[in-house]
Order: C-alpha cells, then sequence, then structure tokens
C-alpha cells in the first residue's frame, strides 16, 4: 500500500524548482560590505529553509490523513462489501492517472514546454536506449505490478482480521525490512543504531501477537500485514536493484504502468474470485461505489504526495507521516470498535514506533553527534574560563579598592 520508492525520494527532479540567482556585487549600493552580504545570504537561506519547513508540515499532515483515511475508508468498505482483492485491483486501476497528472503539472510550470509523446519518450529512456518494448514491460514492470498487488490485498485483507491501529503500526516494520534487504542485497553501510531498531520491530511484532492472547484470526491477520510489509520492503530493494533512480516524470510513468498492467493482466482474478464465489456480491447496485472511489482518492493521494513531496520538503519529514498515522487510528478505533489497549499493546506500539523514528537518522549522525558534543565541551571551557577570569578581575579591583593610598 505504501509504495515509498525510497530512491525516487532521493531522486533529483527534472522540474524541480530552482534557487533564483544571487545578485552581482555590481549591483549591491556601494557602502554594502561584506558582512552585509553575509547577513542577507544568510537571511536568505533562512527563509528558504522556513518555506521547506512548512512545506514540510502540510505534506505530513497530508500523508496522515490520507493513509489514515484510507485504511479506515477500507476498513468501512468491508462491511458492505467484503471483497479485499476486487478493491485492491480497483485502486490500483487509478495508477494510470499519475502520468497524466505529472503531465499537466508540467504543462502548467515548466518555461519549456513539451508536447505529450515528447515528454513520454523522454521519460521512456529510464527504460533503457530502446525505451518500453514488450521485453521490458514484462521483465522490468510486471514483476513489480505483482509484488504492489500482493502488498496492498495483503494490507487490505489483513484489515479484515484485526484492528486498523494494529495494522498501521506493524506497516511500519518495512523501513526495518528495507534496511535488512537493503544490508544483505545491496551491500548499503553497515550501521548499529538500525540494527538495534530492525530486533525493535521484531520485538514488537511478537508483543503485538501476545497483546491479543494468540488467538488464530489475530495470528494470522498479524502474519498477513507482516507479509504486505515484506512485499513492499522486496519492491524497495529491488527497484533500486533493477531501475535505480527515476525523476519525477520517469517516476509517474512508471506507476502509470503499473496500472494499465493491473487492468490488462489482474482484471481476470477478480472475475475468477467473482463466480468462484470467493468474493461475490448479490448486485452492482449493493456495491457501495462512494466507499470503494473514495478509499482510491485518497491512495492515489497518498502515493502522489509520498513519491513527490520531495519537491517542496524534506524525505524525513514525509516519513513522519506514515508513523503519525498511527495515533489517528488508535483514536478512531477507541471510538467506533472494542480495541483494549492493554499495557503490552501500548508497549508494543511504543517500541515499534521507536525503531521506525531510529531508521529516519541519517548514516552520518553519529559524526554530527560527536561534533556536537565537542562543541558543547569546547564552549563550556571558554565560558569557564571567562568566568574565572571576571572572578580574577573582580577581586584585583576590590583589592586595589582597599589599598590605601598615600598620593596627595
Amino acid at each position: 500500500m505504501k509504495k515509498e520508492l525510497s530512491n525516487l525520494n532521493g531522486a533529483s527532479g527534472d522540474e524541480r524548482p530552482r534557487d533564483s540567482p544571487a545578485p552581482t556585487e555590481t549591483q549591491m549600493p556601494a557602502g554594502v560590505e561584506t558582512g552585509g552580504r553575509a547577513s542577507y545570504c544568510c537571511w536568505k537561506c533562512s527563509r528558504e529553509q522556513l518555506k521547506k519547513f512548512f512545506w514540510g508540515v502540510a505534506v505530513v499532515l497530508c500523508i496522515c490523513s490520507s493513509w489514515a483515511g484510507s485504511t479506515q475508508l477500507a476498513k468501512l468498505t468491508f462491511k458492505k462489501f467484503d471483497a479485499p482483492f476486487t478493491l485492491t485491483w480497483f485502486a490500483t486501476n487509478w495508477n494510470f492517472l499519475f502520468f497524466p497528472l505529472y503531465y499537466i503539472g508540467h504543462v502548467c510550470k515548466s518555461a519549456e514546454k513539451q508536447s505529450l509523446k515528447q515528454r513520454y519518450r523522454e521519460c521512456c529512456r529510464f527504460f533503457g536506449d530502446n525505451g518500453l518494448t514488450v521485453k521490458v514491460f514484462f521483465t522490468k514492470a510486471a514483476p513489480f505490478g505483482v509484488l504492489w498487488t500482493l502488498t496492498n490485498y495483503l494490507y487490505l485483507h489483513a484489515i479484515k482480521k484485526i484492528n486498523t491501529t494494529d495494522v498501521s503500526v506493524l506497516f511500519c516494520c518495512n523501513k526495518a525490512f528495507v534496511f535488512l534487504l537493503s544490508w544483505i542485497v545491496l551491500r548499503d553501510r553497515f550501521m548499529g543504531v538500525r540494527i538495534v531498531a530492525a530486533i525493535l520491530a521484531i520485538a514488537g511484532i511478537v508483543m503485538m501477537t501476545y497483546a491479543d492472547g494468540f488467538h488464530n484470526h489475530s495470528v494470522i491477520g498479524i502474519a498477513l500485514v507482516v507479509g504486505s510489509a515484506s512485499m513492499s520492503a522486496l519492491y524497495k530493494v529491488l527497484f533500486k536493484l533493477l531501475l535505480g533512480s527515476a525523476k519525477f516524470g520517469e517516476a509517474a510513468l512508471f506507476l502509470s504502468i503499473l496500472g494499465v498492467f493491473n487492468i490488462l493482466f489482474i482484471t481476470c482474478i477478480p472475475i475468477i474470485l467473482y463466480f468462484t464465489k470467493v468474493e461475490y456480491w448479490n448486485s452492482f447496485d449493493d456495491i457501495p461505489w462512494g466507499n470503494l472511489c473514495g478509499f482510491s482518492v485518497l491512495l492515489l493521494t497518498f502515493n502522489i504526495v509520498l513519491n513527490f513531496g520531495i519537491a517542496v520538503t524534506y524525505p524525513t519529514l514525509m516519513s513522519l507521516g506514515v508513523v503519525l498515522s498511527v495515533p489517528v487510528n488508535a483514536v478512531v478505533d477507541h471510538y467506533t470498535s472494542q480495541i483494549v489497549f492493554n499495557g503490552v499493546r501500548v508497549i508494543a506500539i511504543v517500541i515499534i514506533g521507536l525503531g521506525f523514528l531510529l531508521l529516519l537518522l541519517p548514516e552520518e549522525w553519529d559524526v554530527w553527534l560527536i561534533k556536537l558534543l565537542m562543541r558543547l565541551k569546547v564552549r563550556k571551557k571558554e565560558e569557564t574560563a571567562e568566568g574565572n577570569g571576571d572572578i580574577g578581575s573582580g577581586l584585583q579591583a576590590k583589592h586595589r579598592r582597599t589599598r590605601p593610598s598615600f598620593a596627595r
């Protein structure tokens, strides 16, 4: 469900806004000195950072609300329409809108506008020199379409078994699975703090299972959502391994291709499930179309903001939106279901959340921490030395005042 293409988040977009060029020195007034220019640049940088931070808050709220809203709406849909795979298929079809929406943004924003055909051909270079061929479609797009469908289906099927709070918090473990797979497959840098985060995630899964007393439906539901998190992690690691990084247009085209794959090759599965009465409904009038469309729109919004929000804010802030959806779901579950927040469940939620936050630490966090501690230590020594100097000068002045003077 959460296709956080982490490599996309780190890619540089082809239409990312650029900073305006700084004025040349000949345009500055004659009385302005170097210190004035430095203060102007610092003010400009702080203003840009503040703007990026406020955009980040808006993106976090959008991610949190769309993800929590889609989860709750899926839970509500299953009360009238018990067909998780059909719901997965219906929502994935909306992926087709990614590239058209991207092209509309390109036309409205870009200074050098291209035709739809030109933009499509340029984005197709992401798949190689030959573009999007039939062979490339089946070797580089179809496997990801299968993983996308499995991730969504397992997540939605888990919502039928357990409450949305447990589902949302357990899915946060996918970030730990991404680290473990990247460490093994991609040979990423080993980080002790991320190993600790992975251990916390596994411990949280065990405690979450224990919180419900190892009941059959609870164990199955937890297994389903852990499987969904694993498929999501596998999707991201394989994308980075096989395709590398992508610009915004390339990412939009790739996600639209997943929607086309879903329409062409996955449509037969809901039909088979309907006629075998595995996922059956009496008539099309009984289908809650409002819930289905609402869920699809929220999921589409979530994926758009998650994949393209990097253009306006920091990736770390966007990741916070996923974990912040957990307390939102917890509040809704508290008033709408019979969930029991016992001590074990609360500890499991806190442990998984802590592991998720540890995984957000940058790779050089230990170097930054050492530098910060060294600066604080040096500053403390300077303040102590200044304090001793002030005391010494004060004593000398007092001594001079009390000394008798014989000068006339």
